[in-house]
């Protein structure tokens, strides 16, 4: 029976609100070219948008006797012009699994799927295959190339992926990872922009462009449509050559009636990325993890015993220990900081705190398969890649492979500076955060944290670096507690800049030794993004919540129908007080609350409020 190519294929999410439609549209006589629409309960989401990749194979094609396809200086040809569809396969998945750790214990994976199977006519050997998905949450697209018989490579020169967007839509715009963000139309954007990058639209839908599974592809970004309005286009850092069978990374359009469901919904990139090949994943431990700064035996002692005191998991030994970071010439075999690294370890390790250790660029290119091993050996925990290369297909190759080398060490890993992250700590769940986020390096106002959860949070941990006690601090103290919720990340980074010495007994302490880095469950109350968030994890029969306002002052109520039912809670409460006769002017109060009650929160200018709610009742 042959088979009868369709004018167009639909595809539903598992609840039937989300619809995309694939088509080869005419779009001059005798040129067709593949689009796609996305709708959300009938309201437009993505208008007519173009798909395709750019390649150009002519080297390897006169290398190997092969027809030419993309003559040179040809290049404003759309290689996937007039593809042939051959087959369509539609199948569906809905399963659950456990992730070692995470925003939430247990990750359903449910989706639709049709593979569109096309062919090049003039060069019926050259086979793709467009895969969408649809999840509840959002659409997923990528391009796949199955092993092309005459062992050709694919020199991929540009992606073609479209998001036409409705008029006035609105986006959330940073130009770089740890930039500032500020909210432009879909015009006169000064560059690319960074991924995730969350839209608001006219009808009152929220989505976020995103990306997933990159390991072996250029790193992108977006950038503007020069000739189509409203139009976002994706926006390669330079060209990717690949050996099939190999596909893209995923685009991904996730889809909410309000922004706290963008967040609530972010395991789409994890399902996105294979699952890890490690069996076993006792040793990978998340934790808390407190600077040493001095990078002395004296100092990291008294950094190990501030952290046991107050459940922190790790120290970290940062930049230099073994010399100068941009150079090739240090040795990161070698400890030249006045350390005693065996009796830090040792001592570390009696009072089960572990130890962290920077290394840039240089020394991992440089000595990473010695150093790895050599680290094992002396019994440290983890590894922090600083200055990381990004962008490049070179750079983001050697990254999976630097990432799949620290797993086979037991090693976790923390990747600054310009790194996002794409949902691959599925595969590699060693990789326990990076940064690519304006975190408290750069001190940013209150106003920046409350958009972050809506955007560079929906990709996955980020490094946030909590500060304390330092007084260039724009933000109150009951904020900074707050952000300890508000940031997801399994190797949490608190006290940076801290010492020790800072502390002076201030009771709210406690909650940096009672908060978790990973959670069973995670519900998103207030979402207003760049005024106010409050986000509240489960952790085991506790709740921890982290409220926080931007600039300026406000009251919340804070409902409490997330509780179980029937169950008294104690709520530990740390909110700013003025009055107090600390140096950080925080009130701790407790109260007995249910179910169904609510908190009143009076919250300062650049404010917040931490809560801990511990279970008394069954």
């Amino acid at each position: 029976m042959s088979f009868s190519q369709p004018t167009e294929t639909r595809l539903q999410s598992p609840d039937g609100k989300l619809e995309v439609v694939f088509t080869q549209n005419e779009i001059s006589p005798g040129k067709r070219r593949m689009t796609y629409h996305v709708d959300f309960q009938k309201k437009p989401v993505i208008l007519e948008s173009g798909l395709g990749v750019q390649i150009d194979n002519h080297v390897f094609e006169q290398a190997m006797a092969h027809k030419v396809t993309t003559p040179p200086g040809t290049l404003g040809v759309n290689w996937c012009d007039n593809l042939v569809i051959k087959n369509v396969v539609k199948t569906s998945k809905d399963s659950t699994w456990k992730p070692v750790y995470g925003e939430r214990s247990q990750i359903r994976d449910q989706y639709n799927q049709f593979d569109i199977q096309l062919q090049k006519p003039d060069s019926p050997d050259y086979t793709m295959h467009v895969i969408f998905r649809a999840y509840d949450s959002g659409i997923a697209f990528r391009y796949f190339f199955p092993e092309h018989p005459n062992g050709l490579y694919y020199r991929v020169m540009a992606e073609n992926s479209e998001f036409t967007l409705p008029a006035d839509t609105k986006a959330w715009y940073t130009a770089w990872a740890q930039g500032a963000y500020s909210t432009l139309p879909l015009s006169g954007w000064p560059e690319t922009s960074e991924r995730p990058l969350t839209l608001s639209l006219p009808n009152g839908l929220y989505a976020s462009l995103a990306e997933a599974q990159l390991t072996d592809y250029a790193m992108t970004k977006f950038k503007l449509s020069v000739d189509k309005p409203n139009t976002i286009v994706t926006s390669m850092y330079e060209s990717a050559d690949l050996m099939s069978d190999v596909g893209t990374p995923w685009r991904v359009v996730m889809v909410a009636e309000r922004p706290g469901k963008l967040l609530e919904n972010n395991d789409i990139l994890l399902n996105l990325n294979p699952p890890t090949a490690l069996q076993n994943t006792d040793w990978i431990k998340p934790g808390k993890m407190m600077r040493e700064v001095t990078l002395t035996s004296e100092g990291a002692m008294s950094c190990i015993d501030f952290a046991a005191a107050h459940n922190l998991q790790y120290i970290l030994f940062d930049w230099k220990w073994y010399g100068p970071a941009f150079t090739f010439n240090s040795d990161a075999r070698q400890v030249v900081a006045p350390i005693d690294m065996p009796k830090i370890i040792a001592y570390g390790n009696s009072k089960n705190v572990g130890v962290i250790l920077y290394v840039n660029l240089q020394a991992l290119y440089k000595q990473i398969d010695e150093i790895f091993p050599l680290y094992k050996k002396w019994g440290v925990k983890g590894v922090k890649f600083g200055f990381v290369e990004v962008g490049s297909h070179r750079w983001m190759t050697w990254l999976t492979e630097a990432k799949r080398k620290a797993m086979e060490n037991n090693l976790l890993v923390n990747i600054h500076d310009e790194y996002r992250p794409t949902g691959t700590s599925r595969t590699y769940p060693n990789v326990m955060t990076q940064e690519g986020i304006r975190g408290n390096e750069e001190f940013p106002d209150a106003t920046h944290n409350t958009i972050l959860p809506f955007t560079r949070y929906l990709a996955g941990a980020g490094d946030y670096t909590i500060c304390y006690y330092d007084k260039r601090l724009k933000n109150t103290h009951a904020h900074q507690l707050a952000m300890n919720v508000i940031s997801y990340s399994p190797l949490q980074s608190v006290f940076w800049y801290d010492k020790p010495s800072a502390y002076n007994g201030e009771p709210e302490i406690e909650f940096f030794a009672k908060v978790p880095t990973v959670w069973d469950d995670t519900k998103v109350i207030h979402d207003a993004i760049g005024e106010y968030v409050t986000i509240a994890r489960r952790s085991g029969n506790d709740w921890f919540i982290g409220t926080i306002t931007n600039n300026d002052g406000r009251t919340l109520k804070l409902p409490l129908d997330f509780l179980t039912k029937g169950k008294t809670y104690t709520a530990h409460i740390y909110s700013d007080d003025p009055t107090v006769q600390t140096k950080t002017q925080i009130r701790v109060t407790t109260k007995s609350i249910k179910a169904g009650q609510s908190l009143d929160m009076t919250l300062l200018p650049r404010g917040g409020q931490a809560v801990w709610l511990s279970s008394t009742s069954n």
